[in-house]
């Protein structure tokens, strides 16, 4: 039985598509992005269908990797107005919420920040009582002037029951539908990163309810009853339920989608992947078939996080790269003409010097209508030079050895890399290379987790591993995983000393492929 997944991601510069039947691509398109995002999703999505031999009604699964919430938040656009609440006082005064934050972005979100009694300990000893009144005042004092909440305790991963009191007290006075974002659920331990992600995801609930909703609209429309799944940061897949609740896990998925992607077409589980993209070049570490995840804080927008994202390295390149000559020197981006490549490069009689006129002029590539002979051989070879030598930098900087290690090439403007490149024990181009961001989108897996507390004097430790693991693979099932293709991906265990009975809180994921 054939099974037809549509996989569509959206970059910065263009928006591709892919159909593909179990294993094999069948359709595939490029298209730009436009300015706001969504009509290029419909056009690629109708170039895309109109290339298939498939109908519509067909195609059982449809995977969207978007980057409508990272604009929102770079551009400050379609963001909440968000009730800042941080459950901490008197313990955490001296530094308060967004107080790091642009403040344009600050603004955006508006200045409904509040510090109340409570939190905890690292223990779980109470810091003091949860200020219920003090959450009853701000609920009333802000109904009506917001669209959000952002909650976050102290070590409320350790222990989250002020934050489920505060969000019990808010939908009593706001409404049981009124969004309320806990940061015990987006979050690992460190506060001020933890609090900035929650409020980012409260921020950017109407962004994800919009751009969710109007894709679900253009492919019924269409005549696709597919069911519909979300890219999150780490390579999977999510329900459109919990892309609606963590929006903030959407941010990465286009570069976690190429490194899966790159996997998936170069049949490597370890190594280095360069996304080549229109505007920027992203450089990932692909280990064990998924992307690995940051160590460290990662700045969106200009705001520090903490919950789980891919390690990357960013740098300005693309094919649509401005180049430009000074003195002795070349400079390649950070500056490009991104989606009006087409029309703005020379190669297709605009009057722009691009990194894709360059890779033209060489040879690289045969891509539009005129040739690039203004720039002289000596300056385009000069500016490749240039170009190899920020990608060779970077991926000697997400590496962990000076060993080196194969690097797979996806993303259109891949074409602008030599088949050698420093550090790289062999440089793969796949076929399919230049959609590999949909392609990974479309064969992404499913997750699905389990969140809970164990008394380790009722249960063993093998006992209560045993259930967690069964209930991470049920959930997984559930979402549409194939049981036969689910494994545990990760278990993480932190013992709560407050509670009695040697009590451990044990948070298990599980990944499978999506059944026929």
């Amino acid at each position: 039985m054939s099974i037809h997944r549509l996989g569509i991601d959206v970059g910065g510069t263009n928006t591709d598509a892919v159909l593909l039947e179990n294993e094999g691509v069948i359709a595939k398109v490029k298209t730009p992005t436009t300015p706001d995002v969504t009509t290029g999703i419909i056009n690629a999505l109708e170039k895309v269908l109109a290339e298939s031999p498939i109908p519509p009604e067909d195609i059982e699964y449809v995977m969207l990797g978007t980057t409508h919430c990272t604009n929102a938040i770079i551009e400050r656009k379609n963001l909440c107005k968000v009730v800042v609440v941080r459950i901490g006082a008197p313990a955490s005064l001296a530094v308060k919420p967004m107080t790091d934050w642009p403040p344009d972005l600050k603004n955006v979100i508006g200045n409904y920040v509040y510090v109340v009694e409570g939190g905890y300990e690292f223990d779980g000893r109470e810091i003091s009582k949860l200020n219920e009144s003090a959450i009853k005042k701000i609920a009333k004092e802000v109904k009506g002037k917001v669209e959000s909440a952002a909650i976050t305790s102290i070590f409320s991963p350790v222990r989250p029951e002020h934050e489920y009191r505060a969000r019990e007290i808010f939908k009593e006075i706001l409404g049981e539908d009124f969004p309320i974002s806990l940061s015990c659920e987006i979050g690992s331990i460190g506060l001020i990163e933890r609090e900035n992600a929650t409020i980012l995801n409260a921020a950017l609930v109407k962004v994800a309810k919009r751009a969710i909703e109007a894709f679900i609209q253009a492919i019924r429309s269409r005549g696709i009853k597919g069911r519909l799944y979300i890219g999150q940061n780490d390579g999977t897949l999510m329900s459109v339920e919990r892309a609606l609740s963590y929006p903030i896990f959407m941010v990465a998925s286009g570069p976690a989608n190429s490194v899966r992607g790159a996997a998936y077409l170069s049949g490597l589980s370890d190594g280095v992947v360069v996304d080549v993209g229109g505007t920027t070049t992203d450089i990932g570490f692909l280990s064990k078939g998924f992307p690995r995840e940051a160590a460290t804080s990662v700045e969106i927008g200009g705001v520090r996080t903490n919950f789980r994202m891919p390690d990357l390295i960013s740098i300005g390149l693309g094919g649509g790269s401005i180049v430009r000559f000074v003195d002795k020197d070349v400079f390649v981006g950070p500056e490009s003409v991104g989606y009006r490549l087409a029309s703005e490069a020379l190669v297709f009689g605009g009057k722009t010097l691009t990194a894709t006129d360059v890779a033209v002029r060489l040879g690289m590539a045969k891509i539009g209508f005129v040739e690039p002979s203004t720039i002289s051989l000596e300056d385009a070879i000069k500016a490749s030079k240039k170009i190899v030598e920020m990608v060779e930098n970077a991926i000697d900087k997400i590496k962990l050895s000076p060993d080196p290690v194969p690097v797979i090439v996806v993303g259109g403007g891949s074409i602008l890399l030599p088949e050698k490149l420093a550090g790289a024990s062999k440089v793969i181009k796949p076929k399919h290379f230049e959609v590999a961001n949909a392609i990974g989108a479309a064969i992404a897996q499913v997750s699905g987790e389990v969140d809970r507390v164990f008394s380790l004097e009722v249960k063993s430790r093998e006992e209560v591993m045993d259930e967690v693991k069964k209930a991470a693979k049920e959930n997984t099932v559930k979402v549409g995983a194939n049981p036969e293709t689910v494994e545990i991906v990760e278990v993480e265990e932190i013992p709560l000393a407050y509670l009695p009975g040697n009590a451990v809180r044990v948070r298990c994921k599980a990944v499978g492929s999506l059944k026929a």
